[in-house]
Order: structure tokens, then sequence, then C-alpha cells
């Protein structure tokens, strides 16, 4: 019988075939997806009237009234000087809220991609990092220069951060090999293709302006959180000096 592992010293080396098929997820990236969907799942059960009795019918609006993102109510707080943490908050909590359970899977299902490889590049800190910030600053982005009525919700201004975490990877990578560096926003140019297109077709939206925006806060703060990333930066700066 093959031993699963060969016994070298005071370390086991690890039998080829015993090596996972996939690299696993990194947690952080499982945990944020497990919080989306589980949100939807149990919304869209509390609507057919399996759990939470008859008051769960609601919860969908109940979650858009107290999670999603409303440029009116930030618009209030700049005038006012007021910043209530119950609102501040929105800032962070809407990526957990959507329109449908496809609008869910959909943001799930990128977020595992984006997720995994900035995870592995990056770290999980960077994960979270990219993921709120890209978040918050979308929605930011979308209040000041959109506004309106209608509330930002869903998780693509933050996925879309992941994507400009990617982006800069893979920007690093082709310079590294000397190859055209343009090749790396193929993808998000792709992304905004398709979202015209659907634009065309079923009716557009401004919440292009937060996924864009989510894109290119991602980007720049992966210059800082890519291993290294934070010591170049202050060199460039010292050499300005």
């Amino acid at each position: 019988m093959t031993p699963s592992a060969v016994k070298q010293g005071p370390r086991a080396v690890t039998h080829p075939h015993n090596e996972p098929p996939l690299n696993p997820l990194p947690p952080v990236v499982i945990a944020l997806f497990l919080v989306i969907v589980g949100i939807e799942v149990a919304v869209n059960l509390g609507a057919r009237g399996i759990v939470g009795g008859p008051t769960a019918v609601g919860w969908r609006i109940v979650l858009l009234e107290r999670f999603a993102f409303s440029s009116e109510i930030f618009a209030w707080m700049r005038e006012t000087g007021r910043w209530p943490m119950e609102h501040v908050f929105r800032m962070f909590t809407y990526p957990f809220v959507h329109a449908s359970f496809t609008h869910a899977l959909f943001a799930g299902v990128m977020l595992l991609a984006l997720g995994k490889m900035v995870g592995e590049a990056m770290g999980s800190f960077a994960v979270l990092a990219i993921f709120f910030v890209s978040a918050a600053g979308g929605a930011v982005f979308y209040a000041v220069t959109i506004g309106g009525s209608q509330p930002l919700i869903g998780a693509f201004p933050a996925v879309y951060g992941l994507i400009g975490g990617f982006t800069y990877m893979l920007w690093l990578r082709l310079g590294q090999l000397g190859e055209n560096q343009v090749r790396a926003f193929s993808l998000i140019g792709f992304l905004l293709g398709i979202q015209l297109l659907f634009g065309l077709l079923f009716g557009s939206n401004a919440e292009w302006v937060a996924d864009l925006s989510g894109f290119a806060i991602g980007f720049l703060l992966s210059m800082i959180l890519v291993p290294g990333g934070f010591a170049k930066l202050l060199d460039r700066l010292r050499q300005r000096d």
C-alpha cells in the first residue's frame, strides 16, 4: 500500500495523489458568500411562509428600509452634520441586501471567483478591506453624483472592487513580462459592455456608477495591500521629496 506521506526528517511530504483537485477558498470569502446567500434564502423561505410566520412575508421590505443605502439619507447627514451610526452603517450593509435570489446568486458567484484570486495573492485582510472600502466608496460616489430616491443594494460595487484588485495584479504581471498592460483591463471593459447591452435592452439604471467607482477604489487600494506594495509606495514618495 502506498503511504500518503513519506517521512523526511521532522517533516512529511504529502503524496501528490492525496492533494485536493482544487485549491480551497479562503475562509473569509466563504463567510461573505454564506452571509449573502443565507440572507436571500431566509427571505425567500419567509416570503413562501415556510419560516418566520406571517411577518416573514415582509422581510425583504424590512431589509431595504433598515440596511439599503439611501442617497437621500446621506445628503441629509451631509447637510446637518449629523452622522447616526445606524445610517452610516448602511454604506457597509447594503451589499448584503438584494432584489432577488438571482441577483444575490450572481453576486455571490462572482465573489467566490474574484475573492479566491485576490485572497490567495494578497490575503484575507485585503479581501475584507477591498470588499467593504469599495462598497462604501462606491455608495458615497453614487450619492454625490447621482443621488435620487432609488436605494442602492447588492454586492456588485464590492465585487467590482475585487475585480479592481485582480486587475491590478494582472497589470503588475503583464508589466513584469514586458507585455501590454492595457490588456489587464479587458475584464472590466467586457463587464461594462455587458451592462451597457442590458441597459439598452431592458432599461438602464445608474448603479453602474457605484460599480465603476468600486472598481477604481479596489484597483487603487491594491497598490498598498499587495505584498510589498506599501513599502514601494513609501519609496516612491521619498524619491519625490
